[in-house]
């Protein structure tokens, strides 16, 4: 009784509930217009396309790409985290454009030929083996033996922090089209190659910048970036390992890439011991937590219902995907080579220069060879020069005949000193000549003279004698005979003069 007193009550009239004000007055004009025909054509214009920003005002990101407006709430937060300015109002396409001229901005070939020559640090990152690798192996040895579905759940255990990390997920379900659920498994390789370069360059340790590194390596976490194909994924990827981290080598892309086709074919338990990683290394770090709202807690609840099936053949579409250093657009094969024939310039220079350094280094000595013997020889011709005018000088200041034996002594011994036999004229002729009553070399033979003159007093009879009898040519072939003979003669001599 009461509700049907509180009832409304209904309008009893037909009256429409909506009357057109003024409807009553009408003119003149409008009822001329009623007896004119109808034009049924409409007027044909040309569709225009309607940007995607006027539909769309809002874009989307995040996990399935089901996330917007989040960003433009945490401005002042996220900026710190990721590159893309203002992701709520730019499309998919014009991030793309921003990210690639962004990295041909940061890319350094300086930085890259230095890691390319100088590879030692490399070299000894790639030796590095990180956990999955000895899963791998096992599962590889036992595959024939065991189910891989129940292989997969021994080989790959999880720490109880691990467990407790995941008791405080929330149980979801994800409705997602076909093309977000595409996207979602493109989007997980993206993040599993920054995490599997993170892991191998720190050698399984993780640091402060652990967190700077799989957000920046990976455009999924970075530039909210959507995917078509695993190429273009393995490309964006190795174009951001040469631009960013501290080691930039092609090796390393191509190493990433193997690690996350091995965990991918380790299924889904491997792939969320991976997730659940990164989970923690944001959640340590203060401006990078907020991925962890946006992509990794969703992945880590989607990937334990995800189809492993699924898994495998997206494992063997990333195995048969290949990538090559011209496909990256950073001209990679051109600045090495220009840096190789840089190099081999700069080696054929400083060999040039180095054979040049020892030919000057060695002339110097060679010329003070020539210098030593030069002074020897002139030294040797002093002393012969020396003995030959001391009998003079002697027989000046002494009787006649005692000057003129010392005289005969010093003239018939000249030939004798080993300088004289060095002589290269005495070895060319092998002679010794006799001028002017004196036995002497060639060469001596001219300053004999001059000797001579100093004691023109010494000359008397005797020496004339003895000049007569000693007018012959001793013919030697060694400088030893000649030496020899030269004796030989003085000891005639001396008996010649006892006797006269």
């Amino acid at each position: 009784m009461l509700t049907a007193l509180l009832a409304p009550r209904k309008s009893r009239t037909a009256k429409p509930l909506v009357e057109e004000i003024g409807a009553s007055e009408v003119s003149e004009e409008v009822v001329e217009d009623d007896d004119e025909e109808f034009d049924w054509e409409i007027e044909q214009t040309p569709c225009k396309e309607v940007h995607e920003s006027a539909l769309n005002p809002q874009c989307h990101y995040g996990f399935g790409n089901l996330r917007s407006g989040v960003v433009q709430r945490l401005q002042d937060e996220l900026s710190e985290v990721i590159d893309i300015k203002n992701p709520d109002f730019t499309p998919a396409a014009e991030r793309r454009q921003k990210r690639l001229a962004a990295e041909l901005a940061k890319f350094d070939p300086d930085h890259y030929l230095a890691d390319f020559f100088e590879d030692e640090a490399t070299e000894q990152i790639l030796k590095y083996s990180p956990w999955w690798n000895d899963t791998y192996s096992k599962m590889l040895a036992s595959l024939e033996d065991s189910q891989e579905q129940e292989l997969h759940a021994v080989l790959v255990s999880f720490s109880e922090e691990e467990k407790y990390q995941l008791l405080k997920f929330v149980n979801k379900s994800y409705l997602l089209d076909k093309i977000a659920h595409r996207q979602v498994y493109y989007s997980l390789i993206d993040i599993l190659l920054a995490y599997c370069y993170e892991i191998r360059v720190t050698e399984g340790e993780r640091n402060v910048e652990s967190a700077w590194s799989i957000r920046k390596l990976s455009p999924t976490l970075c530039w909210f970036e959507t995917w078509t194909n695993v190429h273009e994924i393995l490309v964006a990827f190795g174009r951001r390992v040469l631009c960013y981290p501290l080691y930039r080598h092609f090796k390393l892309v191509t190493k990433a890439h193997r690690d996350t086709v091995k965990i991918l074919q380790l299924g889904k338990s491997a792939v969320l011991k991976c997730l659940l990683d990164i989970h923690k290394i944001f959640q340590e770090n203060d401006p990078a937590y907020i991925l962890n709202d946006l992509y990794i807690s969703d992945y880590c609840v989607w990937i334990q219902k995800a189809k492993s099936k699924i898994l495998s053949t997206l494992a063997k579409a990333l195995e048969e995907a290949s990538l090559t250093k011209a496909q990256l657009g950073l001209e990679l094969e051109e600045l090495e080579a220009a840096a190789l024939l840089v190099q081999k310039e700069e080696t054929g220079g400083k060999a040039a220069s180095f054979v040049s350094t020892q030919t000057l280094g060695s002339s110097p000595e060679a010329s003070d060879s020539e210098g030593s013997e030069s002074e020897s020889e002139s030294e040797s011709e002093s002393e012969s020069e020396s003995e030959e005018s001391a009998p003079g000088s002697t027989a000046s200041s002494s009787t006649e005949d005692s000057a003129s034996d010392q005289e005969l002594d010093g003239s018939l011994s000249a030939p004798a000193p080993a300088p004289s036999l060095r002589d290269p004229f005495l070895h060319m002729s092998s002679t010794l000549l006799v001028h002017e009553g004196v036995a002497c070399a060639p060469a001596a033979c001219q300053r004999q003279p001059q000797a001579l003159a100093q004691a023109p007093e010494a000359r008397g009879p005797l020496i004339e004698e003895l000049g007569e009898q000693l007018k012959t040519t001793l013919q030697v072939s060694q400088p030893e005979d000649a030496t020899a003979g030269s004796h030989i003669s003085m000891q005639d001599c001396e008996e010649t003069t006892d006797a006269q």
